[in-house]
């Protein structure tokens, strides 16, 4: 449900009542069932009880648009449920509301973000964040740290990542997909003009996943790629560091893209934007991202479960 007085209730409320997505998969709503049922009373859309999993219990004083740690330390306690149900095979994917990472802190709980704790979680050390439109999809090396130790991530570190994203596109489907990786500086260095960085660690990184068999190129530019990509060229993008990768994708499709763990045991899915307190309990929250990370969710979970079959 993610932070209880943000909007997550309320586009999961919008999104389960929409007949094409009852049609996909049975959702379970894990969360707090009054404060779903507030969010059911200003949407309009009711959420049936048989389909809510209470984490918590109600807030005494509960509010829509504040930010507290309580509700910061209830979001993350949702996760934790969620990727339990995910582990237990109680549950084929989870799908991620927004949660505050300050309301996280103030709860005394230290948290850099979902795919972190996840993966902490399931014990995984690899994990990574992928954003997917129906345009292009963007894997990211590094993601929430600062941008001077971004710059230090290693061949081995790339090569994981272009595998990892190899990975999640053939269960996304694609069966060969086209891969092009990022350089570090600008012009991908300039032929080390600009940085030494993309013809020490990146260039050998491409050359060693080519010769794992995984169809990919670079690095390219950062400046260049991205529209190469969005026009058709590719199916994925590696992208060095965080607003690398966040920005072209949050400009092609912000309503559209979803965010993705991979490197991780269960299949994870969210929005890829944030709790948006200044509208939340106004019933302005748009769905579009939710849906989008409910139909990849489902996406994912079938291929996976098809090749278990097989």
């Amino acid at each position: 449900m993610g932070d209880p007085s943000g909007i997550g209730p309320e586009i999961i409320a919008k999104a389960v009542a929409d007949p094409e997505m009852r049609e996909l998969a049975r959702w379970v709503v894990v969360g707090d069932a009054d404060v779903l049922a507030r969010a059911s009373a200003v949407t309009g859309c009711e959420i049936p009880a048989e389909q809510i999993h209470a984490a918590t219990s109600g807030f005494e004083g509960f509010e829509f648009g504040k930010l507290e740690g309580r509700y910061g330390s209830a979001a993350v306690e949702y996760v934790r449920v969620g990727t339990e149900m995910c582990r237990a095979g109680e549950a084929q994917a989870m799908v991620t509301a927004p949660l505050n990472k300050e309301a996280v802190t103030l709860s005394g709980r230290p948290f850099t973000g979902h795919t972190e704790y996840i993966a902490g979680l399931c014990q995984a050390t690899e994990s990574r964040m992928l954003l997917a439109c129906e345009k292009l999809c963007t894997v990211h090396v590094t993601t929430h740290m600062a941008l001077r130790k971004a710059c230090e991530a290693t061949k081995e570190r790339i090569v994981r990542t272009i595998q990892l994203g190899d990975e999640a596109m053939k269960l996304m489907g694609f069966t060969n997909p086209r891969i092009a990786v990022c350089g570090l500086n600008p012009h991908a260095g300039e032929h080390g003009l600009f940085g030494t960085e993309d013809g020490a660690n990146i260039l050998p990184a491409v050359e060693e996943a080519k010769a794992l068999g995984i169809n990919c190129s670079g690095p390219h530019a950062g400046d260049t790629v991205f529209l190469q990509g969005y026009r058709g060229a590719y199916d994925l993008i590696v992208a060095m560091y965080h607003d690398q990768g966040h920005i072209p994708m949050k400009l092609i499709d912000f309503e559209g893209t979803v965010n993705i763990s991979i490197g991780i045991p269960i299949i994870r899915t969210s929005v890829d934007h944030g709790t948006a307190f200044d509208i939340a309990g106004k019933n302005q929250a748009d769905p579009r991202s939710m849906k989008q990370a409910m139909k990849m969710a489902v996406r994912m979970a079938r291929t996976k479960m098809s090749l278990a079959a097989v």
